[in-house]
Order: C-alpha cells, then structure tokens, then sequence
C-alpha cells in the first residue's frame, strides 16, 4: 500500500498527493510510488485527466532529501539508485498522455519544482514560492530542471534562478510565465480541479497529439514540425472524434467525444 504517493480517482479525475510531511521531501521510496502510480493511472480509462498536489498547507515539496546522500555516496550509486529513476519518473509524468495540471499549495524548491514543471498547467497559490535552489549544494537541478524551467521561462530568467539560487513569488513566477494561474491561498486545488473538469472531456487522441508536437516544437526545425503536423492530421481526422466534432458543428449540438482512445 502506497505511503508517500496517494492518488484517489474523482469523476474521472485523479488526484495524486505527495505525502511526505512536513516538507514531502523527494525520497527513493517516494520516487518508486510516483512511478508506479503514474503507470496505474495512464492505464485506466476511467481517468481523464490528473492533478498532482500534495499534503499540507505550506509546502508542496521542499526538494530531495538530503539525507539519503551520505549512503548513496558510500555506495557509489547516486546516478543509478537515485537520479536515473528519478528522470524516468519525471518523464513519465511530462509525458502522460492525459492532461496534467500541478495544485502549488506551498514552497516548491528543487525536485519539487521540477515536478511542477513536467506538469502540462501550473496553478499556484499566492503565498507560494519557488527555487531551484542546488547550485548552494555545489550541484545543480538534475531532473528536468534545466531545460523543463528553461522551456517556461526563457534562458534569461532560467540562469538567474539556476545562478542564484533564490526563491521567487508565486506571483513573479506567474508574470514571467512558470505559473498559468494565479489563485488565493487555500484555493489551488479547487482551480485545478474546474480546469481538469474541462480538459478531462476533450478527445484524448487529439489532446495526445497536441501535446507531442509541442514538445517537439523544441526540438524539431519548421519542416520536419510540417511533416509531423501532415502525419498526426491523417490519424487525427480519420478518427472517429473528429466525425463526431464536425458532426456537432453542423449539427449546432455539444460533441460527444470518445474518451477511450480508441479508433
């Protein structure tokens, strides 16, 4: 039974909680239940869209715990056991194929920034603040955080929380775009849930390939995205979500789209 990582499913929502109080610090174990609910919750049709939270009122996640580096260091293993399974959990939840939107209901440092980051929609509290804050462990942020923040924010504004180090507000964060909604304390979790209600009846297939061309909008030239966009058009319109959206155009109805992924 799972410890650190709780999830519970709400009219096709799912809920994930960090729960590692106070600080729901990043542990192995919490990493080995992330990925594990991650892959439950990808498979189950019943789930349209998952926001990710966490317990308490002040702290989403305070980062790794520094704790469990003394022995990773003695074993020589800190990549392996560590920082490998880490990434792949991260890239999991930055990939999930469903929409994911991250509840800031406190300071986000370090790993817990950097799991706010992988999330498609960020809403964060008003009293929140957020840091990449490794560079004063003489290291730096090694699970998504240098391209996942960079990608939001711009290399500019990246450097200077990389350099520095320093928390910043929510509302700062919100300005240069790390944060999509602003909201008042107590509320984030609320706010998510009115956006997941949305998002969770759009058609799965299309909003899965919205989300792979904008990744690759990083990675790919003008040409080749033109040559993807053509490829995922003849999946998308043959699809039967698209007849029935055209068909509700027409038809001057709601669309009633298929929400099982299926053909």
């Amino acid at each position: 039974m799972a410890k650190f990582v709780r999830h519970d499913v709400e009219d096709g929502i799912a809920i994930v909680t960090l729960n590692n109080p106070p600080l729901n610090l990043v542990t192995i174990a919490l990493i080995e239940e992330l990925q594990a609910t991650l892959d439950e919750l990808r498979d189950n049709d019943e789930v349209g869209a998952v926001i990710v939270t966490a317990s308490g009122q002040k702290c989403f996640c305070a980062g790794s715990d520094i704790k469990e580096f003394p022995e990773l260091y003695q074993q020589n293993n800190l990549i392996e056991r560590k920082l490998r399974p880490e990434n792949e959990a991260f890239s999991t939840l930055a990939e999930f194929p469903k929409p994911t939107i991250a509840a800031v209901n406190g300071l986000a440092f370090g790993g817990g920034l950097e799991i706010v980051a992988c999330c498609d929609l960020i809403v964060a509290e008003a009293h929140a603040t957020l840091a990449l804050p490794e560079i004063s462990l003489g290291t730096f942020p090694g699970s998504g955080g240098t391209f996942r923040v960079t990608q939001r924010i711009g290399i500019g504004r990246a450097k200077r929380m990389m350099y520095f180090g320093e928390p910043i507000s929510a509302v700062r964060a919100y300005d240069w775009g790390l944060v999509d909604y602003l909201v008042e304390s107590g509320e984030s979790l609320a706010e998510a849930k009115q956006l997941a209600r949305v998002l969770r009846e759009r058609p799965r297939n299309s909003f899965a390939i919205c989300k792979r061309l904008i990744a690759d909008a990083y990675r790919l030239d003008n040409q080749e995205s033109v040559d993807a966009v053509l490829r995922y058009s003849e999946e998308a319109f043959h699809h039967k979500n698209a007849r029935e959206g055209i068909s509700a155009f027409f038809e001057k109805r709601a669309p009633r789209f298929n929400r099982d992924g299926e053909s």
